[in-house]
């Protein structure tokens, strides 16, 4: 039992320090060749396979998690995300050394130890290489991914077994003695072994050094690859540094968006309020995978098929030239946020009315719906009458006048207003008219099938460095956001401890299917103070107080502050 028990414990050791370089050389080879990087592969897998609710769990514990911390979920959602998944990675294979140590005493019918490390290799490799296959995003032909994760693992596989053969020579040599017959023994050994302990610091040191090295050498190369130009001149990047607005003169716009439509409105945002118009870098990112989806635009192609007339095969530039541009300032949020929230963002999109895309197409009759398929491997369903209701669902392919962000839907994307970002797909590859319902990705995760938006108000900051003079009294500026989708906002009123709801000032906004910036000024008093906040949509319903969870439908209820002055 104590040498079962050494095995195991030798055996996690050897596994934990080969698995980290393991990554770090799937990792540079991501990003020297596209080849794949297998820890979020089989991170992605498992979040398709697992239960829908198992998978909105998790997501919600992370987002739990994140806001008791006090950690922003739209900076770091993705990052932990990633982070998951690398762990899982090494977990599998710190386990798997721990089972092939303990198998290999357990056994007694190997003959060449070093090489039994080919079954482990095997054990982890093949059933990672055909996940790879079915949901792998390399570009490059499947023999070369095939071909270069069976080497990865089976050497991978090797170095354990040699680290058994170090490790546990006694074992080893008893191995070796037992599926060997007698006339075959070997000769007595002469090279001396290195002992247990020296021979740990320098496998150790060997593993960080080749972790650091390839993690190094991948990150200065996802740098490189970031500030390379893309097609159509677009920027491949993760956090786009371009300059989008939102600073302190809001009636500017940015070198490639007009001025703002509200640049002379006379409410001003509080200082501390998020920015009016959000930075590209700063827009919140959400999708299923743990990496964006890349995909080259100059071969992409939309296939408009289903029940249409006349099938349709749109490269980008025929979407560009062959239809009518259309532009709108748009807000979208996440269904997953809580109140308050950062999962929300403004931006101006460009793109073409889904209606004449589909005029084009020529809708048979019997037709009922619009499937979406993303280049992520997400899915969704429009209702064609909301499509035909609603001339200002695009097909979108530019924010900000340039070409879509890569992580945020390039080369095309839906906006739909007054719904949640989960009914939007980004990195379109195919639209399907058919008559059935299909529930979408989300939808069969147990989130809500029409995902409308709810009205929220929150309040992004009670400046009191800001604080005014008026009429001998002090005032304390307060500000934030509201937004009700395409219902607009007709008031905002804030209430003050127990006291009555008073109304705020509330900013002009970019379009109707924006938040809106509003402000209320306190007359400021010492003590501990809670402050509230609540909105009024354009159509007269004030928005949803009692408190509420986000999934299925959204999350609901007052947004409070509480600060000692």
């Amino acid at each position: 039992m104590r040498k079962t028990s050494s095995s195991l414990w030798y055996g996690a050791l050897a596994g934990g320090l080969l698995t980290a370089p393991l990554m770090s050389v799937l990792y540079l080879g991501q990003e020297l060749a596209d080849l794949p990087f297998m820890p979020f592969t089989l991170f992605d897998w498992f979040t398709r396979v697992l239960p829908g609710p198992l998978i909105t769990f998790g997501l919600d514990t992370m987002i739990s998690l994140f806001l008791a911390l006090g950690i922003s979920i739209a900076d770091t959602g993705k990052l932990a995300e990633q982070t998951m998944a690398v762990l899982m990675f090494w977990l599998l294979g710190t386990l798997t050394g721990s089972l092939f140590f303990v198998g290999l005493r357990v056994a007694h019918r190997v003959r060449a130890v070093v090489l039994a490390g080919l079954v482990p290799g095997a054990f982890v490799g093949l059933p990672l290489v055909a996940i790879d296959v079915v949901i792998g995003q390399s570009s490059l032909p499947g023999w070369v991914r095939v071909l270069w994760l069976a080497l990865v693992f089976l050497a991978w596989g090797v170095a354990l077994g040699w680290c058994h053969y170090r490790l546990l020579p006694a074992t080893a040599a008893a191995t070796a003695t037992i599926a060997t017959p007698p006339a075959e023994a070997p000769e007595p050994r002469t090279v001396e072994r290195i002992d247990r302990r020296t021979f740990l610091i320098k496998l150790g040191a060997s593993s960080a050094t080749i972790t650091l090295i390839g993690a190094g050498a991948g990150s200065l190369l996802a740098t490189r690859r970031s500030s390379e130009p893309a097609p159509d001149g677009q920027t491949r990047t993760d956090d786009d540094d371009g300059d989008t607005g939102g600073k302190s003169d809001r009636g500017t716009g940015t070198p490639e968006t007009p001025p703002f439509p509200n640049a002379d409105d006379l409410v001003q945002p509080v200082l501390g309020t998020r920015p009016e118009y959000t930075p590209i870098q700063d827009h919140y990112r959400v999708f299923i995978r743990t990496q964006t989806t890349r995909i080259d635009g100059e071969s992409w192609r939309l296939p408009v098929t289903g029940l249409v007339e006349r099938p349709l095969m749109l490269s980008l530039d025929d979407i560009r030239t062959n239809y009518e541009a259309m532009e709108q300032y748009v807000t979208i949020a996440c269904i997953s946020g809580r109140i308050p929230t950062d999962l929300i963002g403004t931006t101006l999109w460009t793109g073409v009315s889904v209606q004449d895309v589909l005029a084009d197409a020529g809708v048979q009759d019997g037709a009922q719906h619009l499937f979406i398929t993303s280049g992520d491997g997400f899915y969704e369903t429009v209702p064609l009458d909301l499509i035909r209701q609603d001339r200002r669902i695009m097909f979108a392919y530019a924010w900000d006048r340039r070409p879509l962000p890569v992580d945020h839907g390039y080369p095309l994307r839906i906006w739909i207003p007054n719904r949640y970002g989960m009914k939007q797909p980004k990195w379109i590859t195919g639209v399907e008219v058919v008559s059935d319902y299909r529930p979408g990705y989300w939808v069969e995760r147990g989130w809500s099938r029409e995902a409308v938006m709810h009205a929220w108000s929150f309040i992004d900051t009670v400046a009191v460095d800001s604080m005014m003079e008026d009429g001998g009294r002090r005032l304390v500026p307060i500000g934030g956001i509201a937004f009700a989708g395409d219902r607009g906002i007709s008031s905002v009123e804030v209430r003050v401890n127990d006291g009555p709801w008073e109304q705020a000032q509330v900013r002009e906004p970019l379009s109707e299917t924006t938040w809106a910036i509003w402000r209320y000024e306190w007359p400021f008093q010492e003590g501990e103070h809670t402050f509230a906040v609540r909105c009024t949509d354009g159509n007269g319903d004030l928005q949803v107080t009692e408190p509420g969870d986000p999934r299925p439908d959204g999350s609901t209820g007052i947004h409070t502050v509480t600060r000692t002055f």
